[in-house]
């Protein structure tokens, strides 16, 4: 940028004070007979001056003060008119506070300061201008090419000189890239942290981040979802740090414009993703069935931005299945808190697979989560959250969010504290694993005999008992009690007549022993229900043999 120095270059001028500070950088230059400009005055800007107002050393001394205190690159006086010299208190002062000072003569227009800077600042800003479309060009490239995050934030550190680094809304990092000199994961992980507590308190401005290493080189940019309000918390932030230094105008200039470009490059993943999604439901129903699991399952999460960790959360609206538009709805409440996931429906549930969190974390995000659809919706629905595990055990989460969902629903009284020592959840909307108390012990016990066998005592007499009629037993069973005993509504849904479904649970009740109006033995059915689902008997060998 255009200095003082080089302003006053080849002119007929002399340098009175302030030296050292000649390569301030000059904004602009102004022309004032006020005794106090600096309230129409930004910073960065060369003043000239005759000094007409400024008749007595005191106003001499507070005039230089002022605007050195407020930023200006440099004061000119011109002689010849009040002064036949710069005043010696305005000369002595500018020495002390190392502010820029210089006489024009009286043979030296002002004009010729003026028009000398206006021309080179006007080519700077047209090059700068040059510049930042070569970068939006080749930045844009990348997005028409498809090469993703990683390889704008790559171009975007060559351009600017720095670290360039996108993290998502929560302040999850997405990529990260330098230029010359590395970055700490430490460092890293404290601006994620600092990004994850201004989404916490619903800060979504630009701002510099206040990581000491940084030291002022560094900024941090919000990348908003279209049609967000200004300082909404946004989809993604994007960080940039200059190796050395701090940032430039043109760097800033960049940066700006790459937002832009990253906004661009997250509408293109998410409409290439609809594809994808729109598979969401067969990838559900396929990890509830247990038809996937391990790398494969995995693989089939990590377009989801789900390949690491994952957590389950299961809401159900009503009885049966959910109505048209809960799961937009759901979806939405994901995207404003800026959380990746699966969001589909199976069965009476609308289930969502989110990143793994920490507990606390995790609870508090389901239940912005659940407030967001409960006012959308104007309902609360149930729901319930399991915990965090690696991504291809997806179906251990998913079963414990379901039973932890109706354990509350079935009105069930868990133990104070799980088999595994875990405190419970603190109150709230939505049911956890750690609600199930002892019953956690009985769903650890997955793709295990002991479940085998515990599932088997409940549930082999009926379906053994009655020959052919005991899947139909079975059924009626399921339903009454996922309608929580009640014999309309679980007739209801069987399409059958209330008596008929009530001489099925009395054969039950012979079959097993079990008084199925006692919520003790609902909540052993429904456990052993669930537990088939995660561990289907093996077939059973006949008598004869």
């Amino acid at each position: 940028m255009l200095t003082v120095g080089e302003l006053l270059t080849d002119l007929d001028v002399r340098l009175l004070a302030g030296e050292a500070s000649v390569d301030q950088p000059v904004r602009w230059v102004h022309i004032t007979e006020l005794p106090d400009p600096t309230p129409f005055l930004s910073g960065g800007e060369l003043l000239l001056t005759t000094g007409m107002a400024l008749t007595e050393p005191k106003t001499q001394k507070t005039f230089v003060t002022r605007l050195a205190e407020h930023g200006l690159a440099g004061l000119g006086v011109g002689t010849g008119f009040l002064h036949d010299a710069v005043p010696p208190a305005m000369v002595k002062t500018a020495a002390e506070l190392g502010f820029p000072l210089f006489e024009v003569p009286y043979d030296l227009p002002f004009i010729a300061l003026t028009e000398r800077a206006f021309t080179r600042l006007v080519n700077e800003q047209y090059a700068l201008l040059q510049r930042s479309i070569v970068a939006q060009e080749r930045l844009q490239r990348i997005v028409l090419s498809e090469r993703g995050l990683d390889a704008i934030a790559g171009q975007l550190s060559t351009l600017i000189g720095g670290a360039a680094m996108v993290f998502d809304g929560r302040g999850e990092r997405r990529t990260v890239r330098t230029f010359r000199r590395d970055l700490p994961d430490e460092l890293v992980d404290e601006v994620g942290n600092e990004l994850r507590e201004r989404a916490r308190r619903g800060e979504g401005r630009e701002f510099l981040p206040t990581a000491a290493e940084l030291g002022g080189r560094a900024l941090a940019l919000p990348v908003s979802s279209p049609g967000a309000e200004p300082g909404a918390v946004p989809q993604a932030w994007l960080v940039a740090a200059k190796d050395q230094g701090g940032l430039a105008e043109i760097d800033r200039l960049i940066l700006h414009q790459a937002v832009t470009v990253v906004a661009l490059e997250l509408l293109r993943v998410r409409v290439a993703d609809a594809t994808e999604r729109r598979l969401a439901g067969d990838v559900l129903s396929e990890i509830v069935a247990g038809e996937v699991e391990g790398a494969e399952l995995q693989r089939r999460l990590e377009p989801f931005g789900l390949g690491g960790r994952t957590t389950a959360l299961a809401l159900a609206t009503s009885a049966g299945p959910p109505e048209a538009g809960v799961e937009a709805v759901v979806a939405d409440a994901l995207r404003a808190e800026a959380v990746s996931g699966l969001v589909a429906t199976t069965g009476r549930f609308v289930g969502v697979l989110l990143p793994g969190l920490l507990d606390e974390e995790l609870f508090d995000t389901c239940e912005r989560l659940v407030a967001r659809i409960t006012a959308a919706l104007g309902t609360a629905p149930l729901a319930g959250a399991g915990r965090a595990v690696p991504a291809g055990r997806a179906r251990e989460t998913w079963h414990e969010a379901r039973c932890a969902l109706e354990a509350r629903e079935l009105g069930a009284d868990p133990a104070p504290a799980s088999s595994n020592g875990d405190r419970p959840a603190k109150p709230g909307r939505v049911a956890t694993y750690r609600d199930l108390g002892s019953f956690q012990l009985l769903l650890a016990l997955q793709d295990s005999d002991a479940l085998r066998v515990y599932c088997d005592s409940l549930l082999a007499p009926i379906e053994e008992g009655d020959g052919h009629y005991g899947g139909e037993l079975m059924r009626s069973l399921e339903a009454f009690i996922e309608c929580n005993g009640q014999w309309e509504a679980a007739a209801r849904r069987l399409y059958c007549h209330r008596h008929t479904l009530r001489y099925r649970i009395r054969k039950i009740e012979e079959l097993t022993g079990r008084d199925l109006a006692r919520a003790r033995d609902r909540i052993e059915f429904w456990l052993a229900l669930r537990g088939r689902e995660m561990a289907p008997s093996t077939p059973r060998e006949s008598t004869a043999q």
